[in-house]
């Protein structure tokens, strides 16, 4: 990996989007499956897991494609990338709208799990004293809780899709 500052913030930027999945989903599963043992129904909140996770890696695109406006030119793309394998990877998680791979929430738990590994890497070398600049942990938390906060309203936004979606289908029925 190039160790650039560019390389460095746009590992930021990813953070950003993708790291703070996994505690979200960890704590909807939770939530869930307290929920799940007196009502077993089909459409949990787990089920919405992915759908959340696809529109932030939707939502990631959108800034990809902003940030290269107006030159979506190879050359320029080819400049402006720094790690071009991990960006390829964060919008990899559009493939979740698929309700193939939407059904199958570990699959974005684990998608995630590699952007997360940067912050628990970032972390264990703060605290191991391999890493002498304090800035970086000091970064990735304030990057995490950003990424946190994302990615609840994400799946808040997906869950009041849904809600309205059947609330209406409900109405257009009756």
């Amino acid at each position: 990996m190039d160790n650039s500052f560019l390389a460095y913030l746009q590992r930021l930027e990813m953070m950003a989007f993708f790291s703070g999945y996994p505690l979200i989903y960890s704590l909807i599963l939770f939530v869930a499956g307290n929920k799940q043992s007196k009502n077993n129904s089909r459409s949990s909140l787990v089920s919405f897991l992915p759908f959340s996770y696809a529109l932030v890696g939707t939502l990631y695109l959108c800034l990809q494609l902003k940030n290269l406006y107006p030159d979506y030119f190879i050359g320029n793309i080819k400049l402006t990338v720094q790690l071009p394998y991990l960006k390829i990877w964060g919008l990899f998680s559009i493939l979740f709208w698929l309700p193939a791979l939407g059904r199958k929430t570990v699959l974005s738990l684990v998608h995630s799990f590699v952007f997360f590994f940067f912050f628990v890497k970032d972390l264990f070398f703060q605290l191991s004293g391999l890493s002498a600049d304090k800035n970086i942990v000091r970064n990735d938390m304030k990057i995490y809780t950003v990424s946190l906060l994302l990615n609840l309203a994400a799946f808040a936004l997906i869950i009041l899709i849904f809600f309205l979606f059947t609330r209406s289908r409900k109405l257009l029925r009756s």
